[in-house]
């Protein structure tokens, strides 16, 4: 295989692979460098070493079954890429989830975002040899997660946010384990801040390295916390509000020269909003949470006529520990109410003949979720940026072309031209402010 910078490849130079067995490129990409001693004269990037097949795979599934497979993109703020999936395709059917589940999907997906700068900044601080930010960093995760798997019952691969809703309610003590992780990781912010942000071979390390211009940016479809880097004030939670931002209050921190601190600076200001987010998310659920809303409602005159053995039934069925907060009864609050859309509760499946067959429908081929003809696109603020699908269907229950806007694709993209100029040493701290997340770059 020929490639372009061997052929400009000068003779006093030296090749260099780094990557993709480098530790610091996550073992999915490959950067070839020119090489004047350790200045990087040259440089070439290859990626595609985690390529799944993603779209192609999705495109043989029906709208339901490949939500799962949006957990696997960005597999530390998960959450996140169902949204943009689901949300699309609520786009798609012209439906729109109850008002408190928009609170709980904003909740969960704020708490995902805390998740995927921890992680990135966790892991460029560590390539740079702050191995103890790293520890740090995980610690307030753990916390992050144990919220998460209350209510999800899962930690990373949740698939929780559903169409028209999400799975289930939050757990009856969300608000302690929240608070708590809330309190936990703004410790660990400040300790960050303390090692870190004035650390003076952190900022020999990032100052001024990789400095990137708000044009250049553009150029390259960069967006989320890179893009705000340069100084350019774009953020979908604001330019396009979807769910409940647009009644939030919160700041979109900006850097002023582009480089590798102000990536840096960024997320860990981002995180503090993000938090201050799920707080104003928290207040409102407390104003709302009145006894019809959190605890169980009678059943409605419709659904009230049933059979005497129905009934009795009905009343000795008890679900799964794992459907906890999914019973039919808070299926008003979570769900939309629509039952072409969403799986029958569970309580009907088991029950009655309707439930089951509604059930089977659901997931029988040719039936299920079949959106009218045409293409939409739709997107969220994500961790690393701009997350957007693209969905075409033909009228069936599968989509006909899917098609995902991975943000970190632009971002990594850009990275050859970056580091030209620079020495190998750079190459660390400038990849890993870039996030990548080897599951969204390649698909």
């Amino acid at each position: 295989m020929t490639y372009r910078i061997q052929k400009e490849a000068r003779k006093e130079s030296l090749m260099l692979n780094m990557g993709p067995s480098h530790p610091a490129t996550h073992g999915t990409t490959r950067i070839m460098l020119e090489l004047d001693g350790e200045k990087i004269l040259n440089a070439e990037l290859e990626m595609g070493y985690l390529h799944r097949g993603f779209e192609k795979t999705c495109e043989n599934k029906t709208y339901f079954n490949l939500l799962p497979y949006t957990d696997r993109l960005n597999y530390v703020s998960p959450l996140i890429n169902n949204l943009a999936y689901v949300m699309t395709l609520e786009k798609m059917l012209g439906i729109e989830s109850p008002e408190r589940a928009q609170y709980i999907r904003v909740i969960m997906c704020e708490l995902s975002r805390v998740c995927d700068h921890l992680t990135a900044l966790a892991a460029m601080c560590m390539e740079c040899g702050a191995f103890t930010v790293f520890l740090y960093k995980m610690k307030a995760r753990e916390f992050i997660w144990d919220v998460m798997e209350q209510t999800t019952g899962a930690r990373m691969t949740t698939s929780y946010i559903r169409i028209g809703g999400v799975k289930a309610d939050l757990h009856q003590d969300w608000r302690t384990t929240l608070k708590k992780a809330i309190n936990e990781t703004r410790k660990v912010l400040k300790d960050i801040h303390g090692l870190m942000s004035k650390n003076k071979i952190f900022l020999n390390r990032t100052r001024d390295i990789a400095v990137v211009s708000p044009e250049f940016a553009i150029n390259y479809g960069w967006t989320g916390p890179c893009l705000r880097s340069t100084g350019v004030n774009y953020d979908v939670r604001k330019a396009h509000p979807y769910l409940v931002y647009d009644k939030l209050d919160f700041e979109i921190p900006l850097g002023e020269r582009g480089d590798n601190y102000d990536r840096y600076m960024v997320r860990m200001k981002e995180m503090e909003q993000s938090l201050r987010i799920v707080e104003q998310c928290m207040e409102k659920l407390d104003k709302d949470s009145s006894p019809g809303k959190l605890m169980a409602k009678g059943i409605e005159p419709a659904e009230a006529i049933r059979t005497s053995r129905v009934k009795k039934a009905e009343e000795r069925i008890k679900l799964s520990p794992n459907l906890e907060g999914a019973e039919k009864d808070k299926y008003k609050d979570i769900l939309f109410d629509g039952k072409k859309y969403i799986v029958p509760p569970k309580e009907d499946t088991y029950t009655n003949i309707e439930g089951l067959i509604s059930h089977f429908k659901f997931f029988m081929k040719g039936h299920g979720i079949r959106p009218p003809k045409g293409g939409v696109y739709f997107s969220v603020e994500g961790g690393s940026g701009e997350l957007g699908f693209y969905i075409v269907s033909d009228g069936t229950d599968k989509p006909y072309r899917l098609h995902l806007r991975a943000p970190c694709f632009h971002i990594v993209s850009s990275l050859e031209e970056i580091i030209r100029g620079h020495y190998i040493a750079d190459v660390i701290p400038t990849f890993g402010s870039m996030n990548m997340i080897g599951g969204e770059l390649d698909r």
